[in-house]
């Protein structure tokens, strides 16, 4: 067999240091439609005296999925604004007054009004200014197509025979 996904370097990183990223490595031992299954055979594997650190997930063909939440209003705009805007200005009170306690409530009201009136005015600004270009919001995620589980070449087919093992016994019980 061939290795798939490889990248070798002829030095090794100092650690503590982040890693650039690089492709992985290793031979495709099991393909799953979803994450979860490729977490199970995971799972599986890491039940058994497998080497688990051989093993990487790999998503295949990432894909942008952008799921649409609702229409944007002025009065979403403005809610969701004024309601971040009191979190924030509550905990900047709260510091403030665990600072100075003989101030008493007037941080944390001064806070929660600034707070309030700061985030809706820049709500309102960043809405105005942007009311043409999208009318929605939405959530984005990345997804994959299939998802491979590849191990070292080293534990390839004993990674296989026990992935093998358990898509047996799955069939068995559905």
């Amino acid at each position: 067999m061939t290795q798939a996904f490889t990248q070798q370097t002829t030095f090794t990183e100092p650690q503590g240091r982040a890693q650039l990223p690089t492709l992985p490595s290793g031979w495709p031992i099991g393909s799953y439609e979803s994450y979860s299954e490729a977490q199970r055979a995971v799972d599986h594997l890491a039940g058994t005296d497998f080497p688990i650190t051989d093993v990487t997930i790999v998503g295949v063909e990432p894909i942008l999925v952008e799921r649409v939440a609702g229409r944007m209003s002025w009065s979403k705009i403005l809610t969701s604004s004024a309601l971040s805007g009191a979190m924030f200005g509550m905990v900047l009170g709260l510091v403030l007054s665990l600072l100075n306690p003989a101030a008493g409530l007037v941080p944390i009201i001064v806070g929660l009004v600034g707070g309030v009136g700061f985030n809706l005015l820049f709500g309102a600004l960043g809405y105005a200014s942007s009311k043409n270009k999208r009318g929605f919001f939405s959530q984005s995620q990345l997804v994959a197509r299939r998802y491979d589980v590849l191990a070292q070449p080293r534990n390839a087919e004993k990674g296989r025979a026990l992935l093998a093992d358990l898509a047996a016994r799955s069939a068995f019980t559905h």
